[in-house]
């Protein structure tokens, strides 16, 4: 499932649980406590009479006693907000009881057939979990324990099922019925309704289950595998919207090639559907052979999506896609094994994108992407490990860590082992575990025996949390480079001692003095301190370390600028050039923002920067897509951990003003430079392959010309906006003018407003724009928006585009005033009656507040306090609530 990210009752082993605990006292699930579950049940049926407010559900559950666990007289069925209207063993009614909200059925013998039957009410869920009604049709999500609101079920991965299904329903209302697997059979009634059956011959857990009902048309081409069979791949969407799947659907089949060759993984069923559905908690899900997609990552077109869109089309398309060996053929015995699946599917997304847009660039992404969402989760009060050891609320670890930092542990593998070894513990992972529910264990011991690696060591990564930190030490011997090297692991809650961990990083000693590169090459630091000798490649050493971000740590070196300047014009490694300029430029503003540099450090560094942004602008090598992240100034919400980092405390207005006065000086010295790039850019057209470069400096180069001329930058943002024949260019020139206090803004944001306003999307950029902008009366612009006729709470996408946009502006959200912290409290409280499950993702931007400065602290907490004395309390918005303040 991608992560964008109600249990009930211990998924470790429910014959166990007693009453369901009370909300505010949700129990805690321990991965000690797994046992396997006491009936297998290798088949389902369910037969669905489908309507919004009322479908109807029969199951029929094939279960037998599992000789591997416990003996048991009873089964528990998991419920959510279901009543049986029957229940029967064998043909015959039998004493069922209820348990809270879970189903207790006696049986007797080692085989039996249970049936059940229940009726929902779709459209009136709005947790949009289980069975659920969008805009007129009907659809599923049931990761992570949905499928309890559809029908009485042993809810937990490890108990896999193949499934039949027939559903039927209004054929004018539902004109397509869509489930997981084969299509078997259809047919009309003779009272308008119509029906199809379906069935899934690999077996599932129930979290995989997807059914699909309304009015849609399909963008359909077949796939043929290497081994000859013909797949019919179909993007299902409304009517309206069909236009816009072609690259949704060019990108799963490229997927499909790219995973037969580089992991060898074959499809195997003879459909692929997907589905775009504009409510939709996540980003999309794998269900086998039918993945519900959140519209966002379904739909684009020039005039629509942005070239970032496009790219996350494709990635998440893929994503979903490779799912099916690495999370549907291969599941989690467990969730705690969650980043099994989603760790390991990460890698495959982000080596896929890598293949199709450039390694260098996506590399940089990724990596932005883990410094801003998981190193502040590892520094913060919700850490944990990516394989946990507890939870009371599953939902709360779709985090970053299990997903991003998942996908950084197994790529440490991959370096450690070579692309090739790397896919032989692969194949053998997907040889030996087909079919299964797997641990973590299971993946390291199949790498480990596949690559011929020793990974004993190396298995910690999944049970200690936090960021590692490396410091380096170097000096000259002879004609070798000593270099020391220390690694710490900062203590984190429930885990104040850590081991040491191998770390694997490339390495280079470059020469200044001759200016030469010297030669790469591998090392693990496995130990607290380890020394490592290496070559010279001349006079004036500089080490060149964690070249493409070999491992996720923070690296502590004291480094001299000269040094820096030198890695970031010469380095042969894109990330370490890349790297390189933002440790110069995070050294210079921490230190302006924490009031440690003299006029002279101040001007010095500026003065370095900006000559290696000159150099930038200038070197002709340099792709534009590669150029346009050599410009861009380390995140404000980086530069705040650097700044907060062990006991000191961040000061975010201190950041912000570093940050800006930075900006402004770049784009005063450079503006001629600047002038000419914009120039240049603005005159690659859209279809030339070098367009997507250029699009990206051009508002990059805008950007910081706005800092320095403001009343330039709108004159040439609006006459952007105005000829853009594209929405990548339209989006950068309306970016620029939502942060800057001039006529233009609002007559470009009520333009693009009326131009797109019947597109649920593009609204959904207007509002993202605006709850981002720098402009100085931002809280009030979001506290209008929220009063918009079309802002509601019930669609997670647009409260996303609102308040969790709003959350991650640095400016705006940690407002001296409290002000920000009070609106997103605020919104914590309205959601989570609505959909705990979104609610329960805007706790994190609170739960930092002991790293904040004494004033902002009190207040975010004050916020905290404020929520949880509210009572009443989801399980989801509980859990993080608790843990913030505790932690």
């Amino acid at each position: 499932m991608d992560i964008a990210t109600t249990p009930t009752n211990p998924d470790t082993n429910p014959e166990l649980a007693d009453a369901a605990p009370s909300p505010h006292q949700p129990p805690v699930i321990l991965r000690k406590d797994y046992r396997p579950f006491g009936w297998l049940v290798p088949e389902v049926k369910l037969d669905f009479d489908l309507a919004l407010t009322r479908t109807r559900v029969r199951s029929q559950l094939t279960v037998q006693r599992n000789a591997r666990a416990d003996h048991a007289d009873t089964i528990r069925l998991n419920g959510d907000s279901l009543t049986p209207l029957s229940v029967a063993v064998d043909g015959e009614a039998v004493d069922w009881r209820m348990d809270g909200p879970d189903l207790i059925v006696p049986l007797r013998g080692d085989s039996h057939l249970i049936a059940i039957e229940t009726e929902i009410d779709p459209s009136a869920n709005t947790q949009l979990m289980g069975l659920y009604a969008s805009n007129g049709m009907l659809c599923t999500q049931c990761e992570a324990e949905g499928f309890r609101r559809i029908t009485f079920f042993p809810d937990r991965p490890d108990v896999l099922s193949v499934y039949a299904v027939r559903m039927t329903g209004d054929k004018a209302a539902f004109p397509i019925l869509l489930c997981n697997g084969n299509r078997v059979a259809a047919g009309d009634n003779a009272d308008g309704t119509h029906w199809a059956e379906w069935h899934d011959p690999w077996p599932k857990p129930c979290y995989l289950f997807a059914l699909v009902a309304g009015d849609l048309v399909a963008n359909s081409k077949p796939f043929t595998t290497r081994s000859g069979r013909v797949v019919e791949c179909n993007v299902w969407v409304r009517k309206e919207d069909l236009g816009r799947t072609d690259h949704a659907l060019e990108s799963l089949h490229r997927a499909m090639a790219w995973d037969e060759q580089v992991f060898g993984r074959e499809y195997d069923l003879d459909l692929y559907n997907i589905v775009a559905v504009s409510d939709f908690n996540m980003g999309a899900m794998e269900n086998k052979g039918l993945n519900v997609f959140n519209t966002k990552y379904v739909l684009a077109d020039p005039d629509t999506a942005t070239d970032a869109d496009f790219d996350a089309v494709e990635g998440v398309i893929a994503h979903e896609y490779f799912h099916n060996w690495s999370g549907n053929r291969v599941t989690c015995r467990d969730w705690f094994q969650l980043s099994l699946k989603e760790g390991l599917t990460v890698l495959r997304d982000q080596l896929f994108s890598q293949d199709m847009r450039g390694h260098a660039v996506k590399r940089i992404e990724d990596v932005r992407i883990l410094r801003a969402a998981q190193f502040p989760e590892d520094a913060g009060p919700l850490a944990h490990p990516i394989r946990p050891d507890s939870y009371r609320e599953i939902n709360n670890f779709y985090t970053a860590t299990v997903y991003n930092k998942g996908a950084e542990v197994i790529r440490m593998m991959r370096s450690m082992a070579g692309a090739e070894r790397f896919r032989a513990g692969t194949d053998l992972y997907f040889e030996r575990h087909d079919g299964q529910a797997a641990t973590c264990e299971d993946f390291v011991k199949a790498i480990e025996d596949g690559a011929g690696l020793d990974l004993a060591q190396f298995r910690l990564w999944y049970s200690q949390a936090g960021t590692p930190r490396v410091a380096v030490a170097q000096h000259v011997h002879d004609d070798a480079l000593v270099l020391t090297l220390r690694q710490t692991v900062p203590p984190t809650p429930d885990q104040p001692d850590k081991a040491p961990m191998p770390i694997p990083l490339r390495i280079a000693v470059h020469s200044r003095g001759a200016a030469k590169l010297g030669a790469e090459q591998l090392v693990v630091l496995s130990q607290a301190e380890q020394t490592f000798i290496l070559p010279l490649a001349g006079p004036d050493p500089v080490v060149s370390i964690n070249r493409g971000f070999t491992a996720p740590v923070v690296i502590e070196r004291e480094l001299k600028r000269a040094d820096l300047v030198f890695l970031a014009a010469h380095d042969d490694d894109p990330f370490a050039r890349f790297e390189a300029l933002q440790e110069l430029a995070v050294g210079h503003l921490v230190g302006i923002a924490s009031g440690t540099l003299t006029a002279e450090e101040r001007a010095a560094g500026e003065a370095a920067i900006i000559a290696a942004f000159r150099a930038s602008i200038a070197d002709s090598a340099l792709d534009d897509a590669m150029r346009g992240e050599l410009l861009m100034l380390p995140s404000e919400t980086y530069l705040f951990e650097v700044m907060a980092a062990g006991e000191r405390r961040g000061d975010p207005g201190a950041i912000h003003s570093a940050r800006k006065g930075l900006k402004a000086a770049i784009g005063i010295a450079l503006a001629g430079e600047l002038d000419a790039l914009y120039a240049r850019t603005s005159a690659v057209a859209l279809d030339d392959p070098a367009g997507r470069g250029a699009r990206k400096v051009k508002t990059t180069a805008l950007a910081l010309i706005a800092a320095a001329d403001p009343v330039l930058a709108a004159r040439l943002a609006a006459r952007q906006y105005d000829a853009a024949d594209n929405m990548t260019d339209r989006q950068g020139a309306l970016m620029v003018l939502s942060g800057l206090d001039c006529p233009e803004r609002p007559e470009r944001l009520a333009a693009f407003y009326e131009r797109y306003k019947d597109n649920a999307l593009v609204v959904d950029k207007w509002f993202t724009l605006q709850a981002l902008s720098l402009h100085p009366d931002v809280i009030r612009h979001v506290r209008e928006l929220a009063g918009h006729p079309d802002f509601t709470l019930k669609n997670p996408n647009r409260v996303r585009a609102l308040y969790m946009a709003f959350a991650g502006n640095p400016k705006g959200f940690h407002a001296a005033s409290g002000e920000g912290y009070r609106m997103v409290a605020d919104v914590i409280l309205a959601l989570d009656p609505i959909n705990p499950q979104t609610a329960a993702r805007f706790v994190p931007s609170l739960g930092r507040w002991r790293r904040l400065e004494p004033g902002r602290a009190a207040l975010t907490k004050g916020e905290l306090e404020r929520i949880m004395a509210a009572g009443n309390l989801s399980r989801d918005t509980f859990e993080q609530v608790s843990r913030s303040l505790e932690g």
